[in-house]
C-alpha cells in the first residue's frame, strides 16, 4: 500500500488555476481523473490525513504513486478534457453507469443512401439516428408497424434488399403498402430520403403539421373524386392518431425535457431517466452505479450528464430542458458545456411545482424501486451469501461462518422514547420470526442503552438455557432467547462496541463475536481496537453487514415512532380501570370534549349506554374533579349527606309544640358515597 505523502507534489507547485488531474498507480495506469475550479484546493484535500478521508478515497490515494495535472482556460474546457479522458483510460475509481439491462433504441441508418429503421442495441454509432430507449423491443416493432403505412420506409436488412434489386421485385412489405420498395425503383433515394426525414421529425414530436397535412390531402382527394386515394390517406391519419395515442401526455406545454432522479445508498446508486419529447414520454431508462467515493446528489447529476450525454449530437441525445433533484456545484459551466454539445441552448434545473414536479417524484420512485429490486437480486444469490459469510469470517478472525447474526440499534430522541431493535440473519436472510423490540428505562444515551439491551437479552439466553428443554416443551413455553448468536453486530463506533463486549464479559458470555458498523464511513470496529477494519468497498461482506444495520435501523425507527405517537395521543382516561377503547368513545361522543365532562355529574355520567355509577365516579377522579351529584330539582330539599342524623320541624319559641312527626330518611346518594370509599372502584 502506497503512502500519498512519498507522491505528494512539493508544495507552491500545484497551481490554483480550473483543471485536470490523474492519479497513477506503481504501473503507471491511470485509476482516477477529476476536475476542479481550482487545481491546488482540490488536490490538497487529498493529502489530508489519511484516516479523515472517505474509506473509497482513503482507497485510491494508498493505490495510487503518482499526480499530474492540466490547466485550462475555463471550466467547460476542464469539463471536456475530463469527458474524453474518462473514455480514454476507463480509470478504476471513477463512477461508472452501467445499464441493469440493455435498452433497445429504434435507429434510422442515416449514413446510408437508402436509410433503414430497424431496433437496435448497444453502443451507439455515428451517422445513426436513435430515438427512445424503449423498455422492450416489441413496443419498437408495435410503433413501427403503425408508422409504416404513413412512412413506407426500408426496413430490410443489406442482403435482402440487394437480392430484392437483382431479382426486380420488392418483398412482401412492398407488395402490401408499407414500404416504398426504393430497391426495385419505384421512388428514388431522394424521395425516399424524404420519407425516412419525415418520420424522425414525427419521432422528435413534431406531429401538428403531419396531422395537418395529411387531412387537407385527404379533403383535396375527395374534392377530386379519387375516393381511394382519400380513404388510403383517411386510413394513414387513423394509424397516425394511434400511433400518437399510445404516447401519454404528461407535460401539456409540449416540453422536450430528461427527468433525472436518484436513489443512493453508501455503497451504490440507482438512476433513472425519463425522456420527455413534446410533452410525451418516449422512453425510459436505468443505471446501476457504483459510489467509488462519497458522493452527493449534486455529484452523481454532474457524473452522470458527463458521462450519459457524451456520445452523438443530437436532439435525441442531449435534451433542450434538463429536470434534476439537485443542482450540482458546476452547474453553469456544465450547462454550458452541453449546450456546445447540443449545439442549441440546455437549461438545467429542478422542478419546484406542477406536472414537472410530480413528474419527477414519479421518476424517483422508480429509481427507488429499481436500487430494491438490484438489492434483492443481490441478496437472493446463493453463492453471494456464503461469500459475504466467507468474508465477514476471515475479515473478524472468527472461527467459523456465523450463521446467525444479531444486530442491535437504539433510536431516541434527546432521552425520549428510547427504544432499541434486535434482528436476526441467519444464512444471510433475514429471519422476522426473531425480531424483538425493547423499552430502555433509564438510560439517556445510545452506550448506556446498548448496555441494558445486551444485558437483558444474554441474561435471558443464560436463564433460558439452564432450563431442561423437555420441561420447557412440556410446559408449550418456546425457548426464544435460547439460542445464541455467532456474531453481535451493533450500529455505531468504538464506544458502542466496548459497551456490548463489556457486558458479555460481565456475564461470563464468551462464544458470541462483537463488531460495530459506523454509518459515516462504513467502518468495521472490533472490542478495544484503536483502528477500524476497512472492507473493500465491493465486498459482499461489508453489503450483508450493511444490510443486517440498515434492517435494525429500520426496526428500531418504526417501534420509536409508535411509542410516541402513543404518548402524543394519550388521554387522562387510560387510566380509568375497566375503561375500554369503545366507552371511551362512547363518553366523548357524548360530551364533545374532556372539558364537558369534567363538568358533567355522575349521574349525567351514567346515563351514557354502558357507563355505571361507579364507572362515573372513577373517571371524575381520573380528570382530577370531586363527583358531584345531580343538581335537584326546584323546591325540592337537597338530601343530606351520608351519615346526617334525620332531622324535624321545631316549632318557633313561644308556639305550642306538635306532635313530633317522624322524617323519612333521604337516600343515600350512591356515587357521594363511593367517593370518600377507600375501596377502589370497578366498572359499573
Amino acid at each position: 500500500m502506497a503512502d500519498p505523502s512519498q507522491y505528494r507534489p512539493a508544495p507552491g507547485t500545484i497551481p490554483d488555476a480550473p483543471g485536470v488531474y490523474r492519479f497513477r498507480d506503481d504501473q503507471g495506469r491511470i485509476i482516477y481523473v477529476g476536475k476542479a475550479k481550482s487545481l491546488r484546493s482540490r488536490l490538497n484535500s487529498y493529502f489530508a490525513d489519511v484516516w479523515t478521508l472517505h474509506q473509497r478515497t482513503q482507497q485510491m490515494v494508498t493505490t495510487a504513486a503518482g499526480v499530474d495535472w492540466v490547466v485550462v482556460g475555463t471550466e467547460v474546457e476542464a469539463l471536456q478534457l475530463e469527458y474524453s479522458w474518462i473514455k480514454e483510460y476507463d480509470p478504476r475509481f471513477n463512477v461508472k453507469y452501467r445499464d441493469d439491462k440493455s435498452y433497445p433504441y429504434l435507429a434510422v441508418t442515416l449514413d446510408e443512401e437508402y436509410p433503414r429503421l430497424l431496433v437496435m442495441r448497444g453502443a451507439k454509432r455515428k451517422g445513426v439516428r436513435y430515438f427512445g430507449p424503449y423498455s422492450h423491443a416489441w413496443a419498437i416493432r408495435e410503433t413501427l408497424d403503425l408508422l409504416l403505412r404513413i412512412f413506407p420506409a426500408r426496413t430490410c436488412s443489406a442482403g435482402v434488399f440487394k437480392r430484392a434489386g437483382q431479382i426486380g421485385r420488392p418483398c412482401l412489405l412492398g407488395d402490401i403498402g408499407k414500404c416504398s420498395a426504393p430497391c426495385v425503383g419505384r421512388v428514388s433515394a431522394a424521395e425516399h430520403r424524404g420519407i425516412v426525414e419525415d418520420f424522425c421529425d414525427f419521432m422528435a414530436g413534431r406531429t401538428e403539421n403531419m396531422q395537418r397535412r395529411l387531412e387537407k390531402e385527404m379533403q383535396e382527394a375527395s374534392a377530386a373524386m379519387e375516393y381511394e386515394r382519400a380513404a388510403r390517406l383517411r386510413d394513414d391519419l387513423v394509424a397516425l392518431r394511434r400511433a400518437m395515442e399510445k404516447q401519454s401526455i404528461v407535460l401539456s406545454d409540449g416540453t422536450d425535457a430528461d427527468v433525472v432522479a436518484f436513489a443512493d445508498d453508501p455503497l451504490e446508486a440507482a438512476v433513472q431517466v425519463f425522456h420527455v419529447r413534446d410533452g410525451r414520454v418516449r422512453g425510459q431508462r436505468g443505471w446501476i452505479v457504483d459510489k467509488t467515493e462519497e458522493l452527493s446528489i449534486g455529484d452523481l447529476v454532474h457524473h452522470f450528464c458527463t458521462q450519459i450525454y457524451g456520445g452523438e449530437t443530437g436532439e435525441s441525445d442531449v435534451p433542450r430542458e434538463l429536470l434534476v433533484p439537485e443542482l450540482p456545484a458546476d452547474a453553469d459551466a456544465l450547462t454550458d458545456w452541453l449546450s456546445q454539445h447540443r449545439g442549441t441552448r440546455v437549461s438545467m434545473r429542478v422542478p419546484q411545482r406542477g406536472d414537472k414536479k410530480t413528474l419527477m417524484e414519479t421518476v424517483a420512485r422508480n429509481a427507488l424501486q429499481a436500487l430494491a429490486q438490484h438489492k434483492l437480486r443481490r441478496a437472493g444469490d446463493l453463492t453471494a451469501r456464503s461469500k459475504a459469510l466467507e468474508e465477514i469470517e476471515d475479515a473478524l478472525g472468527l472461527a467459523a461462518a456465523p450463521l446467525r447474526i444479531e444486530c442491535f440499534d437504539i433510536s431516541q430522541i434527546q432521552g425520549t422514547d428510547v427504544v432499541s431493535s434486535m434482528v436476526v440473519f441467519e444464512d444471510g436472510v433475514p429471519k422476522k420470526a426473531d425480531y424483538r423490540r425493547f423499552i430502555i428505562k433509564g438510560a439517556t444515551d445510545d452506550v448506556s442503552a446498548i448496555s441494558e439491551v445486551m444485558r437483558r437479552r444474554f441474561a435471558r439466553h443464560l436463564a433460558e438455557g439452564s432450563v431442561d428443554p423437555t420441561e420447557e416443551a412440556a410446559a408449550g413455553r418456546p425457548r426464544r432467547f435460547a439460542y445464541p448468536p455467532q456474531l453481535v453486530v451493533v450500529d455505531g463506533g468504538a464506544p458502542q462496541v466496548n459497551a456490548a463486549a463489556a457486558v458479555l464479559t460481565e456475564l461470563g458470555v464468551t462464544d458470541v463475536a462483537v463488531c460495530g458498523l459506523a454509518k459515516r464511513l462504513e467502518e468495521v470496529w472490533l472490542p478495544d481496537d484503536s483502528m477500524p477494519i476497512i472492507l473493500p468497498r465491493t465486498a459482499e461482506g461489508l453489503y450483508l453487514l450493511q444490510r443486517v444495520r440498515d434492517e435494525a435501523h429500520r426496526f428500531a425507527i418504526r417501534f420509536h415512532r409508535e411509542r410516541r405517537s402513543a404518548r402524543m395521543t394519550a388521554s387522562d382516561l387510560d387510566s380509568v380501570p375497566g375503561l375500554g377503547d369503545i366507552r371511551r368513545k362512547a363518553l366523548l361522543r357524548h360530551f364533545g370534549s374532556l372539558k364537558r365532562l369534567s363538568a358533567a355529574s355522575v349521574e349525567e355520567i351514567a346515563e351514557v349506554p354502558g357507563i355505571g355509577p361507579r364507572t362515573a365516579v372513577a373517571v371524575l377522579t381520573a380528570l382530577g374533579v370531586p363527583p358531584q351529584p345531580a343538581v335537584p330539582e326546584s323546591g325540592a330539599a337537597p338530601p343530606a349527606p351520608p351519615g346526617t342524623p334525620p332531622t324535624s320541624d321545631q316549632p318557633e319559641p313561644g308556639e305550642p309544640s306538635a306532635a313530633p312527626v317522624t322524617q323519612p330518611q333521604a337516600a343515600p346518594v350512591r356515587g357521594a358515597t363511593l367517593a370518600t370509599a377507600d375501596e377502589p372502584g370497578t366498572p359499573g
